[in-house]
């Protein structure tokens, strides 16, 4: 009898295995964005100032489609955020209406969160659906408060 079959089988079943943990545990996670010797590139003021991100506050940028699940469930979180949290606000951009913005923020998937700061600066991203506490992980550095008790210890 021959195993070729059955090894192929479990080796792709070995695969698909890894890559879903691989994707679970990264689905999600608020990574930084690399600081940029500009403070804002000018493309980006004038597209997240028509996209309605609001100057001075601290903004999740959410971009999501009408049909996915995981957009609703990270609308809430956001929203909840941007509720209780003050100097937060959420923007939610239908990603099939703004094609531009996308392909400009270099946008690959829904849900995506972008975590702008008050002064407009990109400053975390998250692919895939975010906890409250990842969101508020995220923001707390960024809000004023913060700011000021950092530079009180400097």
């Amino acid at each position: 009898m021959d195993m070729t079959g059955l090894i192929v089988g479990g080796v792709a079943l070995l695969a698909a295995s890894a890559y879903g943990v691989v994707h679970r545990r990264r689905a999600g996670r608020v990574r930084a964005v690399p600081a940029a010797t500009d403070p804002v590139p000018p493309l980006h003021a004038d597209l997240l100032a028509d996209l309605g991100v609001p100057s001075g506050q601290v903004t999740l940028l959410q971009f999501s489609s009408a049909f996915c699940a995981p957009c609703r469930t990270t609308r809430v979180v956001c929203a909840e955020a941007a509720r209780t949290t003050p100097g937060v606000a959420h923007v939610e951009v239908d990603a099939e209406s703004r094609l531009d913005a996308v392909r400009a923020l270099d946008i690959w998937k829904t849900p995506t969160v972008l975590i702008v700061d008050a002064h407009g600066r990109i400053a975390g991203r998250a692919q895939g659906a975010p906890t409250r506490a990842q969101v508020l992980a995220a923001v707390a550095p960024l809000l004023p408060a913060a700011t000021e008790l950092t530079e009180e210890k400097a």
